[in-house]
């Protein structure tokens, strides 16, 4: 909710997400559906739009459209059929989209975010277009078609959203929802998933929604949050200082963080939608869909309720946990072969974690087995907590076993009386002061002989036994 002059309004929000499928080839042709791939080298005739080349829909795009439709609650139509969506700009060869428009493949559905459904309005699949390369240095656009017919399904939602953070927050749990069900890789930063925010204002109270404005293509959570902040500002200077809002599709500016007008907004008419005579209607029977159903497995808020309710983590815990997949499976595989949850879920939110972070690795780097050991060894005090979490960075980073880390690097606690006595003597001669301190009733350096200790020892002595150690010779 935004404030100016006496007036209070709200802002209302609706997204386009834009979320590229995991299929192998193309939607309508055999080209490779990959990314990176040098300038136009996964094109051909049918992708092209070259005379005389006919499309072929491809079965996986259906299917993972069908399966991101049943992990965001959508109902699936029985019956759909394909539309041509019109419309010349440089990046699509043929001048037209194989889209769909008056019988999309998903339905309805939505997500809890805040406490709040955020509805759909459907999702449908559709072709991408290709990529416009800006070069500045030579002030030259070149046009790569490597992305022209990768499978592209489109997720509409209900104008329900009241402002940037929970707009963000949604997609974030789109996102998530898409990468647990097997479609999507959810990587903003390479294209994967891109985000169309329409933004409106309206006076507290109003019945009618405002006028609204698209800002296109934002590719990353931080843009779409300061797009629609900006956006919503922008509209209200323009009625509090008499005008209008036109409805329009706009940029954002990176650089600025403001929009900027790119085209006037189009309506459906304004494509000349029909039907496309090339590619058939489809019929999906329940079996088909059942099975889909059957496949998607544990999804994030299924898995979100076992995290808080069976394992007792924070809320905060979960999400850290669930915001890569990779990382909360192999939590559960942690789990699933025998580690405390406790003990994993701190193991993994702090040494794994952090790795996973300074790396970018899209994988974990050990096995489960290795962390559910290193934990069974420091609970049964054959190594200390702390070379506990030293093994776990030391088999990432090395990639070798948690039990050949623990013999390199001497961390197994070996009960050596007189080495232990010899250490706690050399530490206390060291530091006469701070021994005659701790007579004298300052008992807070026992904590510091206690480090002092320990940083010699390197967890071959177990903790309660420098402890005793250094008391006994402290009182003698």
């Amino acid at each position: 909710m935004s404030t100016a002059a006496q007036t209070r309004y709200i802002t209302v929000i609706g997204l386009e997400i834009h979320a590229e499928l995991l299929t192998q080839t193309k939607v309508f042709c055999g080209c490779p559906n990959t990314f990176g791939s040098a300038e136009n080298e996964n094109v051909c005739p049918t992708c092209l739009g070259l005379p005389g080349a006919l499309p072929v829909l491809n079965r996986s795009a259906v299917e993972q459209t069908v399966k991101a439709g049943l992990a965001l609650g959508c109902e699936i139509a029985r019956w759909t059929r394909w539309d041509r969506k019109n419309y010349f700009y440089a990046d699509s060869p043929k001048a037209y989209q194989i889209s769909q428009l008056y019988a999309p493949l998903c339905l309805g559905g939505g997500l809890e975010v805040g406490g709040r459904l955020i509805r759909l309005n459907h999702i449908h699949l559709e072709e991408d277009a290709g990529k416009l390369i800006h070069d500045g240095a030579r002030n030259v656009t070149r046009v790569d078609f490597n992305r022209c017919g990768v499978p592209l399904i489109e997720i509409v939602t209900e104008p329900d959203m009241r402002s940037a953070d929970e707009a963000a927050a949604f997609i974030e749990q789109v996102r998530m929802a898409l990468v647990y069900a097997g479609v999507c890789d959810g990587k903003m930063e390479q294209g994967s998933l891109r985000v169309d925010a329409n933004v409106s204002v309206m006076p507290e109270g109003a019945a009618e929604l405002g006028t609204r404005a698209e800002v296109k293509n934002l590719n990353s959570f931080r843009h779409v949050a300061l797009a629609i902040e900006h956006e919503a500002e922008r509209q209200i200077r323009l009625i509090e200082g008499g005008d209008r809002v036109v409805q329009e599709t706009r940029r954002f500016l990176e650089g600025t963080g403001e929009t900027a007008p790119l085209r006037s907004k189009e309506d459906a008419h304004d494509y000349r939608y029909f039907p496309d005579p090339d590619v058939l209607p489809l019929e999906l029977d329940a079996e088909f869909v059942g099975r889909l159903r059957a496949s998607l497995g544990e999804l994030p808020g299924a898995r979100r309720e076992r995290y808080i309710g069976q394992y007792g983590m924070s809320a905060a815990d979960a999400e850290t946990l669930l915001a890569r997949k990779f990382v909360s499976d192999f939590y559960d595989e942690a789990v699933a072969l025998g580690a405390d949850p406790r003990e994993a879920g701190n193991m993994v939110r702090g040494e794994i974690l952090r790795h996973v972070g300074e790396t970018g690795a899209e994988r974990v780097g050990m096995d489960a087995g290795d962390l559910v050991k290193l934990l069974g060894m420091a609970a049964a005090g054959e190594i200390s907590a702390n070379n506990a979490k030293r093994a776990v960075a030391l088999t990432l980073g090395e990639g070798k076993s948690a039990e050949a880390i623990v013999e390199a690097h001497n961390m197994r606690i070996r009960e050596d009386p007189d080495a232990l006595a010899a250490t706690v003597r050399s530490v206390l001669a060291e530091r006469p002061d701070a021994v005659r301190s701790y007579k004298d009733g300052e008992t807070k350096v026992f904590g510091f002989f206690m480090g002092q200790c320990n940083k010699i020892l390197k967890g071959s002595a177990h903790p309660k036994s420098v402890e005793a150690e250094l008391r006994k010779q402290l009182d003698s």
